[in-house]
């Protein structure tokens, strides 16, 4: 009995050897590369302009929500040159949305009146097929976004899934993602989170 499990031990530790856990596209190692992925963990921004602004960008739908916040106001004055349509308004942050976007906009970044700010990051819920055609394989998967902060949860219209489907591809080191766009057909996960569509 000993002599039939020494044979077996080893030839067990030889397969181990030679295959890794990545030789095989499982929905959970799909779902750590996708969630892993640079490309997923990329944040939503909202790119907020303080100073004057036209009043049709004042009036629009996210300027509405942090108005009804109280982190900005304004007041009507003329249009400088290139600034168009008229009328326009000179946006600043009140008292409460000074301490609201302190610490969500870098000091790192020069004095401006553009600002960008993180809102979201995207949760991944769940890998819902993988389809394999020799070394190459599209992974469909559900996510969503998450708010990131404050601004995020006035902002981000919440709940809202999406699905999408990338391409992987089998190499000698096991399954990598398609991350960027790809010459071929097989949709790089860039692409599949662009195109994502809302789940009904």
């Amino acid at each position: 009995m000993r002599k039939l499990k020494i044979p077996l031990l080893t030839a067990m530790l030889c397969f181990a050897v030679a295959c890794s856990p990545r030789d095989f596209l499982t929905r959970r190692l799909a779902a750590d590369l996708i969630a892993g992925s640079d490309t997923f963990k990329a944040t939503q921004q909202f790119w907020l302009r303080i100073g004057v602004i036209p009043n049709k960008d004042y009036l629009s739908p996210e300027y509405l929500v942090l108005q009804r916040r109280g982190w900005i106001t304004a007041s009507l004055v003329s249009c400088p040159p290139g600034v168009t349509p008229p009328p326009c308004q000179d946006a600043t942050f009140t008292p409460i949305g000074v301490e609201t976007f302190r610490d969500l906009i870098p000091n790192s970044d020069p004095p401006s009146q553009y600002f960008q700010v993180p809102i979201a990051t995207r949760e991944l819920i769940e890998v819902t097929g993988v389809s394999k055609n020799g070394n190459l394989a599209d992974v469909d998967f559900s996510w969503k976004w998450v708010p990131a902060n404050e601004v995020g949860a006035a902002l981000s219209s919440g709940g809202m899934q999406y699905k999408s489907s990338v391409g992987f591809k089998h190499y000698d080191d096991g399954w990598r993602i398609i991350e960027g766009g790809s010459p071929r057909s097989e949709l790089g996960l860039d692409d599949a989170l662009k195109n994502a569509e809302p789940v009904h």
